[in-house]
């Protein structure tokens, strides 16, 4: 799910939080608001939340979890009309930093290989290696060497390969550097006979989580905040794997999906909160896991989404005292539009056409026009805080010169 890495959390003091309100949204507004820019003008944004503020809010998880909220309740207020349901099984999560078509796994003992064409699962054999490496060979074909000064060809299997060791992490060799994960590694075609190869690990959902949750939030927040995030990150899984991303894997390990660092990634905090809430999802009224979206912050008003328990309602947890992004202040530069959107030239005024209506200034940016000296060009808020670094769409501006 796309949204940014949260933010580090800011020294807290007291916690004031009004009740919650019952669901409501405003339509969207237009309305007339142009700022003119000069060649001297400096731009202020000011805006609230951090991401697209869809279903759970991080930061007012552990707001509401300092109210006394538990998970469920939690659960509850983000995703209304959602029902508490189990899941568990398998995931294949696609290891996106490993780019380079070849698996490579420190060597350790009771490592096996299986091959996926044959099922055939085989020891690896002890011979003083440091390293193993699936690579793709002719067809449908995987190599299997071994590095011992140098790497040597140990067999060729039949089809795409996985490696394992007896419910033992294994460590994966990348670019980056060493990261271990839980379950099978494996070497996978995408599309069958091509060179192109993607690694995937294979692992049970909960196990998945643990290397989730601490990439997700913050170890040191609340009980409750790290069990709804749990229960969250569980229940978007679920979701996905129901619509896989590919034939080989099902999800993904950055912010397009979850962000997920493996066993290497793992804390104590967050596998107690996993532990707490094992199997637990959310069910939409179909009895299906839930499109459980979630950002770091909403700034106080969370955003409709593509289902009906994504609504637009108040959010009385989101600004407790430690989140610096429910409210933030950064500098534009007109060269910083230019660059982002080179066909209006020289930039000569911003407009926000359209807000969504809930909030403070009409809401989040809903259409937008830039206009240069080149010309003019419509865009969404969505689409231009990105492009020039905003924390969210829900942002106006102070030009002043």
């Amino acid at each position: 799910m796309p949204r940014p890495a949260l933010l580090a959390l800011a020294t807290s003091a007291a916690l004031v939080l009004a009740a919650v309100p019952a669901a409501d949204a405003s339509p969207a507004t237009r309305r007339a608001e142009v700022w003119t820019i000069t060649p001297t003008s400096t731009i202020a944004v000011d805006g609230h939340g951090y991401g697209h503020g869809r279903g759970m809010s991080q930061y007012g998880s552990e707001g509401a979890a300092r109210a006394g909220l538990t998970s469920a309740q939690i659960m509850d207020f983000y995703y209304p009309g959602t029902t508490p349901g189990s899941a568990g099984g398998q995931v294949k999560v696609w290891i996106t930093a490993d780019r380079d078509n070849v698996l490579t796994v420190v060597a350790r003992t009771g490592l096996k290989v299986r091959d996926l064409a044959t099922k055939q699962k085989t020891m690896l054999p002890d011979n003083g290696s440091t390293k193993w490496r699936l690579a793709a060979g002719s067809g449908t074909r995987t190599v299997v060497s071994f590095f011992k000064k140098r790497w040597v060809k140990w067999r060729t299997l039949r089809g795409d390969a996985e490696l394992a060791a007896a419910g033992r992490p294994i460590t994966l060799v990348l670019p980056s550097g060493r990261v271990a994960y839980r379950g099978a590694l494996a070497s996978r075609a995408p599309k069958p006979g091509a060179p192109k190869r993607v690694t995937v690990n294979r692992l049970p959902l909960d196990s998945y989580l643990q290397g989730v949750v601490p990439r997700e939030t913050f170890t040191s927040w609340s009980p409750a905040a790290l069990e709804s995030q749990a229960i969250a990150a569980r229940t978007y899984a679920a979701f996905e794997r129901a619509e896989p991303a590919s034939r080989v894997y099902q999800i993904c390990d950055t912010t397009s999906c979850q962000v997920y660092g493996g066993f290497t990634a793992e804390y104590a905090s967050t596998n107690t909160a996993i532990e707490a809430t094992r199997g637990q999802v959310r069910l939409d009224a179909a009895g299906q896991p839930a499109f459980t979206q979630f950002s770091s912050s909403n700034g106080g008003f969370t955003v409709a989404g593509s289902q009906p328990y994504l609504v637009a309602r108040q959010d009385p947890y989101d600004g407790w005292s430690g989140n610096t992004n429910s409210s933030w202040t950064l500098p534009l530069t007109a060269g910083n539009v230019e660059r982002s959107y080179p066909a209006i030239g020289t930039l000569t005024s911003i407009a926000v056409d359209t807000r969504d209506g809930n909030g403070e200034w009409g809401g989040r940016a809903l259409a937008m026009t830039l206009t240069g000296t080149a010309g003019s060009v419509q865009t969404t808020g969505e689409d231009f805080r990105f492009r020039v670094g905003l924390k969210s769409s829900w942002f106006t501006l102070r030009v002043t010169g």
